[in-house]
């Protein structure tokens, strides 16, 4: 915005408008204003005797998320005069430094003075209301609104209560992709009408951004059976192009039905943008609003005087503002097809806030981001493929029963070749964004493994059988160890040593009808589960210690056969 570029060096920002009652008059005058401009802290009482820009939503850089002030917003919508009205919320939303505050600025003044036909102001009359300055670094944080909400009479007798809402600029260099989708997201979802605010022209990446922004927003609300979003006012900030495209709104009608026109021959990734934009938003309109003049461009002390603006600005600038804003044209806030009031827009905003400070939605990732993470996806599920169809050819299917080391070591050559093949290809993102894939292919490679191991078991017969030969042995061990404690008189553990036995009698017919019937298969799992443990903890320790000594015996019997010889012979 050229206002903007012009003001790059001017100092303190711009200060609030006295309260409304004052009708501007055409001619210079100049009057007394408040000398502070600072925003009041969300910790502070909300003063509504003295109109001003209200943080509601927090922007909190260290952690990049967003809080509601929600005391600061019931303060202002649960005012006992307008919280059972029809609520218009009238949005401004774009990249920063664009003249988002600047506009809204005179916005309030049509709102203060909008029965007289000098609503704009007086020529000398610097501009206030929303806090704005010259410069490259940011103004405006998380989403602002004005304290005062307006009460218009429309022309059908109705009364509606009008807000202004401020929102922080996005792609600055402190805010992330999805700082910048919740921002935008968040007053597409609690407008009725959203001004897109661009500078000179609708270019690809605007409607992209668009795409991804407003599809953040849908995916927080629930239950969509019709377009989710109200009104879509794109309006072309410094328009360069009059010869082609006249000022106003007739010219970006016609200019933006031939941005958004859906072609035949035009790719499939532009035509699901367009789509996806009429799709989203009830209405779509463009206005297309001339560049302000050498003035402001040169001035750096300009504060927004209209002796400093250009005639053609002023001009449009009069038929933009009661587009937006006339009675006749209100836009009254909808949400699934109900009128929304001011008392529940604030349970909206406090529903919407919840959702984006939670997990469930998913993170919108720069253009970049997003390529390097499917680049690398796809490199990963490549080499997965590579190391499976490896192990398929020795393990898979129908192939027959392989020793546990063997496997191992085929599992070991395939998983190095996976990773070598994933290091291979070309990719996206560095070598350190490129590491946590190569990690989670070394992950998802040994669960794979796993897989394969338990697979490959069930070709065992021994290890099928494991189960029942654990249950036969525990019930055996216990037949044998009742009879015995009952014959010696311990019948307390004999007694013990049947319901064990009973029990595993049990386990064994309740196993081999799960096996036979497929049914009661968590049943069956535990079953597997015990036994093994069973087998595993005893059995094979038991069998372990009997090993050992075997072949101790075997060893210390050899010794003593070749001394008996030796003796034998000597004899001899």
């Amino acid at each position: 915005m050229a206002e903007r570029d012009a003001a790059r060096r001017a100092g303190p920002a711009r200060q609030r408008p006295d309260p409304p009652g004052k009708l501007y008059e055409e001619e210079e005058e100049e009057d007394a204003l408040p000398d502070s401009d600072a925003l009041p802290d969300s910790d502070d009482e909300v003063d509504l005797d003295k109109p001003c820009p209200i943080q509601i939503v927090l922007a909190h850089e260290d952690d990049h998320n967003f809080e509601l002030d929600e005391e600061a917003l019931e303060k202002i919508l649960l005012q006992e005069h307008i919280k059972d009205l029809n609520i218009v919320v009238v949005s401004v939303a774009g990249a920063f430094r664009k003249g988002k505050s600047f506009l809204l600025d005179f916005m309030l003044r049509y709102m203060y003075n909008r029965n007289s036909p000098c609503w704009i102001g007086g020529n000398t009359e610097p501009l206030t209301g929303f806090t704005w300055r010259g410069g490259c670094e940011r103004e405006t944080t998380g989403i602002q609104i004005w304290s005062e909400v307006f009460v218009v009479d429309k022309p059908n007798g109705t009364k509606v209560a009008v807000l202004l809402m401020d929102t922080q600029g996005a792609f600055d260099s402190q805010s992330t992709i999805k700082d910048c989708a919740t921002v935008f997201a968040l007053s597409t979802m609690t407008s009725s009408v959203q001004v897109y605010n661009l500078s000179q022209n609708i270019q690809e990446d605007d409607l992209q951004h668009l795409q991804l922004f407003t599809e953040y927003g849908r995916l927080a609300m629930e239950e969509i059976y019709q377009k989710p979003f109200q009104t879509l006012m794109f309006l072309i900030r410094d328009w360069s192009y009059p010869y082609e495209h006249a000022y106003g709104l007739e010219g970006g009608k016609k200019f933006l039905e031939k941005r958004l026109q859906v072609k035949q021959n035009q790719h499939e990734e532009l035509q699901n943008v367009r789509k996806h934009i009429h799709s989203c938003f009830s209405n779509l309109g463009c206005f297309l609003l001339p560049h302000p003049g050498l003035k402001v461009a040169t001035n750096p002390n300009f504060d927004g005087r209209l002796n400093d603006i250009d005639e053609d600005f002023k001009k449009e600038l009069r038929n933009l503002v009661p587009l937006l804003l006339a009675p006749e044209n209100l836009v009254e806030k909808e949400i699934s097809g109900s009128k929304v009031t001011c008392r529940d827009l604030v349970e909206y905003f406090k529903a919407y806030i919840k959702i984006y400070q939670g997990e469930e939605l998913p993170h919108p990732k720069s253009m970049l981001q997003a390529t390097a993470e499917a680049n690398n996806l796809a490199a990963v599920a490549g080499a997965k493929d590579l190391y499976s169809k490896g192990m398929e050819q020795v393990c898979g299917g129908d192939k027959p029963y392989i020793a546990p080391s063997d496997l191992e070591r085929k599992h070991q050559d395939f998983r190095e070749s996976a990773v070598r093949q994933f290091r291979s290809v070309k990719k996206m993102g560095g070598e350190e964004f490129c590491r946590r894939y190569q990690e989670q292919l070394e992950v998802e490679i040994d669960e794979i493994y796993a897989n394969f191991v338990k697979h490959n078991d069930g070709k065992n017969i021994f290890y099928a059988a494991r189960t029942p030969a654990t249950l036969f042995a525990v019930m055996f061990a216990m037949y044998i160890t009742s009879g015995l404690t009952g014959f010696l008189g311990m019948n307390s553990i004999a007694t013990l040593c049947n319901l064990v036995l009973g029990m595993a009698l049990i386990s064994f017919c309740t196993w081999a009808y799960v096996k036979y019937s497929g049914e009661f298969r968590e049943v069956g799992t535990a079953i597997d589960q015990i036994a093994e443990a069973i087998w595993e903890q005893v059995f094979s320790k038991l069998f372990e210690v009997l090993r050992r000594r075997t072949i101790r015996r075997a060893l210390t019997s050899v010794p003593r056969q070749r001394l008996s010889s030796n003796n034998n012979k000597k004899k001899n």
